[in-house]
């Protein structure tokens, strides 16, 4: 097996004290990350790169906007729902259910 230092590549520090690897790819080369995910370059256009993922299906990919989405609709809706005191609670109605 031949192992290849990349020497052009260089890492960027963000915001949260993480580091960000930059890679330049073309297209039909591959990223991997650990052993399971693969991240395939399928084409480049003027303003848009299509990339490819392969990951296990347990492992949860989203674009980043549906993700902040999701995460300030969760945030809302925890709020909300401690707004409520619990004789708010006692005066919802309640049907309960007939066991067989």
């Amino acid at each position: 097996m031949k192992i290849i230092r990349l020497i052009t590549n260089y890492s960027l520090k963000t915001k949260e004290d993480k580091t960000m690897l930059v890679l330049s790819r073309k297209e039909n080369q591959k990223i991997r990350i650990d052993s399971e995910i693969i991240i395939n370059v399928i084409s480049i256009s003027e303003n848009q790169v299509k990339i490819g993922i392969e990951a296990p299906k347990n492992v949860k990919i989203l674009r980043d906007e549906i993700y902040e989405g999701v995460r300030k609709h969760n945030v809302d809706a925890s709020i909300q729902s401690k707004q409520f005191t619990k004789s708010d609670l006692k005066s919802l109605p309640i049907e309960k259910l007939n066991k067989k």
